[in-house]
């Protein structure tokens, strides 16, 4: 093609995009949210229309969540009119997302008014679980919204407004136009700024800065002032957070940055990523406990990753137009997984873990994924093309189902590409520099740069030739058996099993109140024997026991967490078999286990014959 014939179309394009903008709508949209504590919201939108069909979207897939979890059922008290008169509405018959509002003629202008009803209760379901308690509570745009068919939510503007309770304070990483009392205006933005920047309120609300350039803090509201309080050290260790970050990627992504940080026993746990923010919530005291703040030390860092892995680079499979289009989850091996890496990694950097408690989780996690049995029959790529699905399987079966493991297992796999690097280069590169070349500079504003599986690869190629491509494409097809563990034996340490709980181990059986048997008989059980899941293959799942029955006694004695630690370490000096009193839907039977292995617990253990690879990879930058 001609140069004058290519500089006339991008012309005309550039042209089209122009104009497609230029007539694009803004919306209007008022939220009181002064009825938080009662876990109802109130919204009202403008939206300009025209005579005829005007076609509504409720967000159906929501980024990050990966799945058309959008909380549609939740939304109550939907009303339209135009010109003070009640219009007619129906949803769509074969999208419930769908929405076909009856527009006259000469409207220009459609009055919506609805009601989103969060949770009442504890529920999870990521943002759309349980959101609000009697002092605080989290507004996701997405639940109080409805948009026009017809335009990408890069395009759509919308003009948002939020009434809060009073003496209740606020952060977002949405720009603020003006505040009078507790009613807060933004500026006009795009419907995809709008839903990536939730609002955090509440009446115990503290404000942390972590960095200046460019700007970062902490929003954290609370269900009391007590959990605002830990040491100074925990604030230093996110400071410190921040600043590894900027060195592992060597650019930003963002104007300024907020943790937006829930801490509440009333709200559903998660964490979920936005470019500017994110939206994680943990128990009541999950800063100044220090046993519940080391299990939950590395959700911060993950989600504070996927600014860069996640909103900045994305798989191209999920960068859709708008909220209806079909996400496809195939590349969340990466979106996830590297983000499991590398949020693991930046625990350990910032201190927000100590190395001997970093390596206790990575022992725990490759403990784990070598006793799922569904790795026999479903592949790594199976569990991220099914995320849809799995993100809400119940915990039962979840052994032989698998579940979204493409997070923890991609931690092993990723922790091999680091070391596979340092191996090839002969220690002058590592994945460190991977991400300065896929995630880095030049700093930018919020955008989105897409990639593919052939990217990833020519990305590692660039900073350490190998095949992997091959190295890959096993991994994502393996079925083991068991877990991937040569990035953990490369680096220096092997995973090995003895009768001592680490401390991480100590902290989870503490926060789950129950027996994590898993390596032993095959059991995990909840405080009050209930059984969570079995193993298949072990020794309790052959015996015949499987979840949702419940251990009522132990070698005939009241089953209690102890009682069953201690025959676990009775049986080793014993040719007695362990005897369960299990009941099953009402009815009881005992059931005899051959087991004489004593309690199994994880360690990552030095392996002398082999550089310490792993040390280096958690030391701070």
């Amino acid at each position: 093609m001609k140069l004058s014939r290519i500089l006339g179309v991008f012309c005309a394009v550039a042209v089209a995009v122009s104009l497609a903008a230029a007539s694009a709508p803004t919306v209007t949209i008022e939220v009181d949210a002064s009825d938080a504590p009662r876990k109802i919201f109130h919204s009202t939108l403008k939206i300009p229309a025209s005579a005829g069909d005007l076609t509504l979207y409720y967000p159906k897939w929501i980024p990050g969540e990966h799945a058309p979890d959008g909380p549609v059922v939740d939304l109550a008290g939907l009303k339209f009119s135009a010109g003070g008169k009640t219009l007619k509405w129906r949803r769509d018959l074969l999208d419930g997302f769908t929405l076909h509002v009856d527009v006259p003629a000469g409207t220009n202008e459609v009055n919506a008014e609805l009601d989103f009803l969060s949770p009442a209760t504890f529920e999870g379901g990521f943002s759309a679980g349980s959101s609000a308690t009697d002092k605080m509570a989290v507004i996701s745009w997405n639940q109080v919204l409805l948009y026009p068919k017809g335009w990408k939510s890069d395009d759509i503007n919308y003009s948002a407004s939020l009434r809060i309770p009073q003496s209740w304070k606020f952060g977002t990483p949405l720009p603020v136009s003006n505040q009078s009392g507790h009613e807060i205006h933004f500026g006009t933005v795009s419907l995809t700024t709008l839903v990536d920047s939730p609002v955090i309120t509440g009446e115990f609300l503290k404000v942390v800065p972590l960095g200046q350039n460019p700007p970062v803090e902490m929003d954290i509201a609370a269900d009391s002032a007590a959990a605002l309080e830990p040491a100074q050290e925990v604030w230093d260790r996110y400071k410190s957070l921040v600043e590894q970050a900027g060195k592992l990627f060597g650019a930003q992504h963002y104007r300024d940055y907020h943790f937006l940080f829930s801490l509440s026993d009333h709200v559903a746990h998660f964490g979920l990523e936005h470019h500017e923010s994110d939206d994680s919530r943990i128990d009541e005291r999950g800063l100044v406990d220090e046993n519940a703040r080391k299990l939950s030390a590395s959700l911060l860092p993950h989600e504070y990753v996927h600014s860069w892995n996640g909103k900045y680079r994305r798989p191209a499979d999920l960068t859709t137009p708008d909220y209806q289009q079909p996400m496809q989850d195939d590349l969340l091996w990466v979106y996830e997984g590297l983000t499991q890496y590398l949020g693991e990694v930046l625990t350990a950097r910032s201190g927000l873990l100590t190395p001997d408690q970093a390596r206790d989780t990575l022992a725990i996690t490759a403990a784990e994924l070598d006793h799922v049995a569904g790795r026999t029959w479903r592949s790594l790529q199976d569990t991220a093309d099914a995320a849809p699905q799995l993100y809400f399987s119940p915990r039962a079966w979840r052994s032989w189902r698998r579940s979204v493991d493409f997070y923890d297992e991609d931690n092993l796999n990723w922790l091999w590409v680091d070391v596979i690097i340092r191996q090839q280069s002969k220690g002058k590169k590592s994945l460190d520099d991977f991400c300065r070349l896929f995630h880095g500079a030049p700093s930018t504003p919020p955008m989105v740069k897409t990639y593919s599986f052939d990217d990833v690869v020519d990305g590692l190629n660039q900073v350490a030739p190998y095949d992997w491509r091959a190295f890959w494409t096993e991994r994502l097809t393996n079925h083991g058996p068991g877990a991937p563990l040569g990035g953990i034996e490369a680096s220096g340490w092997k995973v090995v099993y003895d009768d001592i709980p680490s401390e991480m181990m100590r902290a989870g059986e503490g926060d789950e109140r129950g027996v994590v048997a898993n390596y032993s008989i095959g059991l995990a059980l909840k405080g009050d024997g209930s059984v969570i899941d079995t193993i298949e293959g072990m020794v309790a799942a052959k015996a015949g026991i499987g979840p949702g029955m419940k251990v009522i006694a132990v070698n005939g004695r009241q089953f209690s967490p102890e009682v069953l630690r201690d025959a676990l370490k009775a049986g080793k000096n014993s040719s007695e078999r362990l005897e369960l009193l299990i009941e099953n839907t009402e009815y009881y039977k005992t059931y005899k286990l051959d087991y004489h292995g004593g309690e199994k617990y994880p360690h990552l253990v030095r392996d002398e014959s082999k550089p310490d690879l792993l040390s280096e990879i958690y030391k701070a930058k």
